[in-house]
């Protein structure tokens, strides 16, 4: 039997939502038919992929709502009836982490997810899965109680963990039908911190990398010493990201004597005008001008264009879930990664056989590992083809599709 679902997201299509678009088109391949949900578009110069404009097209977007929808909504509402209201009402109320405020917006948001319900309605959905446990997993949640048809759902964490997405989070993960987790570390950790919020079904299922497309065309070369070093790092232009050491890492090696340069692919959440502003002003304060290129946000082509060109990928990450999948593309492209040991980043890299694994926050240490690699040809080769391997061995991009699938064939309520 085949169910239709509704794949609900955020901003979308972001800079970052590669895997969200593969995790899609995967579940599409493995024949769920499912359609796509997002709260609100991003700021235009945050859609950077060849597939951006496709994305839209197919997506059915929930904000801004229109005098239409609050018409519609303010009846659905009245027709969900007393006991629903009550359910609802109850669920806000009892919430234990969720200040007065977050729980008057909390009745904001159950009154959008009547329009979650009417899209359910339009496009015959039964299930939703929500790509995060942030505010849309509450979306979810409240479309659940208020439609009259069965409309299960199931959500996904990412990471890096738990408290990233925000309060109600024993509410979000107790009516759900399943759970996908990123990394095994953020799977025992809601354990301790959902204990008996739970649902039944839950499993480890990251998302990951379509090897088909994510490949080289030509044979990883090692760095010699009469070229320029090329580093090449990519990912939202965030604090969490910590491109002031990976900075300060390329200050330190030019200082050694190495000709090094960086190229820094992704842009801010604001499209360029909020953390891109502290970026830019540190690397003119260390007149790294000519060697560190910020690219903003890039296509997927243009991304493994960098990959494809770099020596060693690098990152600062001060947190990650089990690696940024950026970090996952680059061992798929056979390129060294270095990158700090936080979060589960080591259930992505065995440090000195797939990758290295540094200290956070200590841009020596950054330095001297892109060193290490540069001066060790044999090493950048092991990385890079153990790299490759553990992507597909373990972080492919079908993994969480298949699980996905997996739960709503066998889920009776579907």
């Amino acid at each position: 039997m085949k169910h239709r679902i509704a794949y609900l997201t955020t901003e979308f299509p972001g800079q970052t939502h590669i895997f969200l678009w593969r995790e899609y088109q995967a579940l599409k391949e493995l024949g769920l038919d499912i359609f796509l949900v997002a709260t609100r578009r991003p700021p235009a110069n945050i859609k950077s992929h060849t597939w951006s404009k496709e994305a839209e097209q197919q997506t059915s977007y929930l904000l801004p709502l229109s005098l239409g929808d609050y018409v519609w909504g303010f009846f659905d509402i009245l027709k969900a009836g007393p006991g629903v209201w009550a359910n609802i009402s109850t669920s806000i109320l009892k919430a234990e982490d969720v200040s007065i405020s977050e729980k008057l917006r909390l009745l904001a948001t159950a009154f959008v997810a009547t329009k979650v319900v009417r899209l359910s309605q339009l496009e015959g959905g039964e299930h939703i899965h929500c790509t995060t446990c942030a505010n849309a997993a509450n979306l979810a949640m409240f479309a659940s109680m208020l439609s009259v048809a069965p409309l299960s759902y199931s959500l996904s964490l990412l990471g890096p963990r738990l408290e990233t997405y925000g309060s109600n989070q024993k509410n979000k993960w107790k009516y759900a039908s399943f759970g996908l987790f990123q990394s095994i570390q953020l799977l025992k950790d809601a354990r301790k911190k959902l204990a008996g919020n739970l649902p039944d079904r839950v499993a480890f299922a990251p998302v990951g990398v379509n090897l088909d497309t994510m490949r080289r065309e030509n044979r990883y070369v090692p760095w010699q010493n009469s070229q320029v070093c090329r580093l090449y790092s990519c990912g939202r232009l965030n604090p969490v990201k910590g491109y002031k050491y990976v900075i300060e890492a390329v200050e330190i090696l030019s200082k050694k004597g190495f000709d090094v340069s960086l190229e820094i692919a992704g842009e801010d959440e604001q499209g360029g005008t909020g953390y891109r502003k502290v970026v830019e002003q540190l690397i003119e304060e260390k007149e790294l001008g000519k060697r560190i290129k910020l690219l903003g946000a890039v296509s997927e082509e243009r991304n493994k264009q960098g990959y494809s060109n770099a020596h060693v990928y690098v990152m600062g990450s001060l947190d990650e879930a089990a690696g940024a999948v950026a970090a996952m593309e680059a061992m798929a492209m056979e390129v060294p990664v270095v990158m700090p040991d936080v979060g589960a980043t080591s259930e992505l890299i065995e440090s000195g056989k797939d990758g290295l694994l540094v200290n956070p926050k200590e841009s020596g240490e950054l330095a001297d590992a892109i060193e290490k690699v540069l001066r060790n040809p044999d090493l950048a080769i092991q990385l890079g083809a153990n790299g490759r391997q553990k992507i597909a061995a373990k972080f492919h991009h079908r993994i969480s599709a298949e699980v996905i699938a997996k739960f709503i064939r066998s889920d009776s309520t579907i």
